[in-house]
């Protein structure tokens, strides 16, 4: 995975998009990504690779882009998920 681009619109904050709103939370294959303190600054991004609990709340499972480790993610304020929709042969960001 490479650096994702800059937030936009339809991207949303982890409580957002969580099952109070009528959503899911997160789905195996979503992106996260944690942003930094700068505006723009990403972090960190990784893939969902795991989840906890059947309406995708967290915690989650998160393969890391830039180590490639997998580790157990309580998404704070400062991470989002990118849901990615795929489609044949290619993946695009909803």
């Amino acid at each position: 995975m490479s650096a994702p681009a800059p937030a936009k619109d339809n991207d949303r904050a982890v409580r957002s998009t969580g099952s109070e709103a009528g959503g899911t939370w997160m789905r195996v294959g979503d992106e996260i990504v944690v942003r930094g303190t700068a505006a723009r600054v990403i972090v960190r991004d990784g893939e969902i690779v795991g989840l906890r609990h059947p309406d995708g709340s967290p915690p989650c499972d998160v393969r890391w882009a830039d180590s490639g480790r997998v580790t157990l993610y309580f998404p704070g304020p400062d991470a989002y998920i990118r849901h990615l929709v795929t489609g044949g042969d290619h993946v695009t960001a909803r």
